[in-house]
């Protein structure tokens, strides 16, 4: 949906110099330029009602697809133009994980101050992480574009109900389901032979410890409790299970030091959906 479909102006709703409509113009906006390069976010909060958003501004250059892609096999990366189509998938969920914080930013004005700040960061570190995946990109003689996307994480979060979900949903499901990804996609690229892509794979699943020691600090304050496998999948927006959210190798190490307990990631490598009666 054109998210200026649901308000006709969800910026003037705000200070121009807020930082929530900073947040809007950057969900909002149909360059390309303003989701890779956004300018400085202002150093202040507005307050005010929440704004939730239902979708995205897309450049022209960023066309959608219908469906999900098909998977791209690990021995299809010897050619540089399946590399580039898997760069260019892993560019497009950091845009959506910059755009989604800025979307909690909205949703939530309510959340403490530092919640919000640390949001900010973290979207900020996302915008780094696109630029990092485009240079690989272009090595590889292809630009921002060049492949199509789907908005999937976006048709999540219209599930989330509150702070809790959300960063069960974001910061504890997808970016720690990315800390078992990105080490074996280093792998593949690796053995395909591109040294470069493999490095900047690995080096972003490490940045990505600290948004999710971020998510796990904020899921115990949040909730109120201590940080166990029950309590998260609890909170998981429905009908979403811990499944989605694990690699098939569950990288127990970056987890542990990212915040999450030796058993909760036991209890996530033990887990199996119930079965059908």
């Amino acid at each position: 949906m054109d998210p200026a479909a649901q308000d006709p102006a969800p910026a003037t709703r705000f200070p121009v110099d807020s930082i929530e409509a900073w947040c809007v113009r950057y969900i909002t906006s149909t360059r390309l330029a303003d989701k890779v390069a956004p300018s400085p976010p202002p150093r202040t909060f507005a307050g005010g009602p929440a704004l939730r958003l239902t979708g995205p501004g897309r450049p022209p250059e960023v066309a959608l697809l219908p469906r999900a892609p098909k998977s791209i096999k690990p021995g299809a990366l010897v050619r540089p133009g399946a590399r580039a189509d898997l760069l260019h998938r892993f560019w497009h969920h950091e845009l959506q994980a910059a755009e989604l914080f800025a979307w909690a930013i909205l949703a939530f004005p309510e959340t403490p101050e530092a919640f919000r700040r640390g949001l900010l960061a973290i979207l900020l570190e996302e915008v780094g992480h696109m630029a990092l995946y485009a240079r690989e990109i272009e090595r590889l003689g292809f630009a921002i574009g060049s492949f199509g996307v789907r908005d999937w994480f976006w048709a999540r979060v219209q599930t989330v109900t509150s702070p809790l979900s959300f960063v069960a949903l974001i910061g504890m499901g997808f970016e720690s389901a990315n800390l078992d990804h990105a080490p074996l996609f280093g792998e593949y690229l690796r053995a395909a032979g591109d040294e470069s892509a493999a490095r900047t794979e690995e080096r972003i699943g490490l940045e990505e410890e600290r948004h999710v020691a971020f998510a796990a600090e904020w899921f115990v304050k949040l909730s109120g409790g201590a940080l166990d496998f029950e309590a998260w999948s609890g909170a998981l927006p429905e009908p979403l299970t811990p499944l989605l959210f694990r690699g098939k190798q569950i990288n127990r190490a970056g987890r542990e030091r990212a915040g999450q307990p030796a058993a909760f990631v036991q209890a996530l490598s033990d887990w199996q959906p119930a079965e059908r009666i």
